[in-house]
């Protein structure tokens, strides 16, 4: 453990990434051991407990440097104390609130580090499975509280938030970066063929929720009473095929068309090769039980943030809507967001739209629909049938997007287009009173209704 102990692995990988060995910057070992994330002292011990002892501490330390946001992890511990003593119900939803985006970040990243290894098939399918890991988390527990309007807006806000609050900002800020000189302006490109195929995708998430819709507005005018029954019917349905169709476009990217989303890796093969090798800090191993660990804690914030909704908007009189649209989304795609900008920055628009128009196609052919199947087995009425202003606010979004992304170009103004529906959406939220939405999306009302349906069949 002393600064004469040869280090064969690590000092070749610090060579590698930083072209010579990190004692030439005349590091201390103290400097090495506690900020350094190339290096921990005692990883190459003969001793086996002196080695678990840093192998552990370098997993912590890497972790806890992988983010400038990772100062928010002191949240956590206060988060969970605060649920668990009972504190008032806007400090609980406000530390929980903090604590998850920290570990969404770390989240993210040993995702990534696990992926590095796996090649770039295995990598993308796995960062297409945790890629939405919070807001999956954080629904399944406040679905399972019965907080179903809060699952729907969430999902919703997921959406919107990636295909107008992310995809805008990418457009804005690249399109200012990149924008040429006066009179002589330039557009930023990305794939046309990609931007088609997703935005297709999405209008058929979007259909999948008008026809729920207009099915209930239709049995409601009659006067049927098995409208519950069958919205539920329908919604089930509904979500195993957009789940078979969600597997068949994993196919599609990811096997059978793979060439047309890599575009971007193939004019940058070397350059991308080289980052992934320096951002890989620790084994697939460790990146694991990092993930385990993080998914336990996200789990257990999330119970305490959903716990305390109903005191938050009786307190505070907004709306379930809004928190679930505007505010659980920022706390889940925090990082991802960041990520988009500045890849969209660097002129990489086929990565800016990979994770924008990626993640909404994920939250609405994936995790919804597996949502609704999930309340189907537990007994909570979880339908495809949102409230009449979700409908439409999803719809007119996703035909925007498809309007501005059609051309394959995009430029700064297309960007503020972007925010700016996504800004008056969530001050129509904002200003929506919280008993003016249907619980669920099929009314208070009808829950006790949709119930003794599930119970019944």
């Amino acid at each position: 453990m002393s600064e004469t102990t040869p280090l064969l692995r690590d000092s070749a990988h610090a060579h590698h990434a930083n072209g010579h060995h990190t004692r030439q910057h005349g590091g201390s070992t103290t400097f090495q051991f506690l900020a350094d994330s190339s290096y921990t002292p005692g990883r190459d011990s003969s001793n086996i407990l002196v080695r678990a002892a840093a192998e552990i501490w370098h997993v912590t330390k890497v972790t806890v440097l992988s983010s400038y946001v990772n100062f928010l992890l002191v949240m956590v511990p206060l988060g969970i104390v605060a649920g668990r003593l009972g504190w008032s119900s806007t400090a609980v939803f406000t530390i929980n609130f903090f604590a998850i985006i920290p570990l969404a970040a770390v989240l993210s990243f040993a995702t990534e580090e696990i992926s590095i290894p796996l090649g770039e098939t295995m990598g993308g399918l796995l960062n297409a499975t945790f890629g939405n890991a919070v807001e999956l988390i954080v629904s399944i527990v406040a679905l399972k509280d019965g907080q179903i309007e809060v699952v729907q807006a969430s999902m919703l806000g997921s959406i919107l938030s990636n295909l107008l609050l992310v995809m805008g900002m990418c457009f804005f800020f690249g399109g200012l970066v990149h924008r040429g000189r006066n009179g002589e302006g330039t557009e930023q490109v990305f794939s046309a063929a990609i931007a088609q195929t997703t935005c297709s995708l999405m209008t058929l998430s979007s259909a999948s929720l008008i026809i729920p819709a207009a099915l209930y507005g239709v049995l409601d005018q009659s006067g049927s009473k098995g409208k519950a029954e069958s919205i539920l019917t329908l919604s089930r349905g509904t979500a195993i095929i957009l789940l078979v169709l969600y597997a068949m476009y994993l196919f599609f990217q990811l096997r059978t068309h793979s060439n047309l989303f890599d575009a971007e890796s193939q004019n940058e093969e070397g350059e991308e090769e080289e980052e992934e090798r320096e951002e890989a800090h620790m084994g697939p191993l460790a990146a694991g039980v990092v993930l385990v660990v993080v998914t336990v804690l996200v789990a257990i914030c999330a119970d305490y943030l959903v716990g305390s909704i109903d005191d938050i908007v009786e307190q505070v009189h907004i709306s379930k809507a809004f928190i679930g649209l505007i505010l659980i989304p920022i706390v889940g795609n925090a990082a991802e967001h960041v990520t988009a900008v500045v890849v969209a920055v660097r002129d990489k628009m086929d990565l800016a739209m990979n994770v924008a128009i990626g993640s909404s196609i994920q939250i609405a052919l994936g995790v919804t629909p597996f949502l609704v199947i999930v309340g189907w087995i537990i007994d909570q009425p979880m339908t495809l049938r949102f409230e009449t202003f979700q409908t439409v606010a999803f719809s007119v979004s996703v035909l925007v997007v498809t309007y501005v992304v059609q051309d394959g170009k995009s430029n700064y103004l297309e960007g503020a287009m972007c925010l700016g529906l996504y800004a008056i959406i969530a001050v129509a939220f904002y200003s929506t009173p919280s008993d003016a939405v249907d619980v669920g999306g099929i009314g208070p009302h009808v829950v006790s209704a949709a119930k003794a349906a599930i119970q019944s069949s």
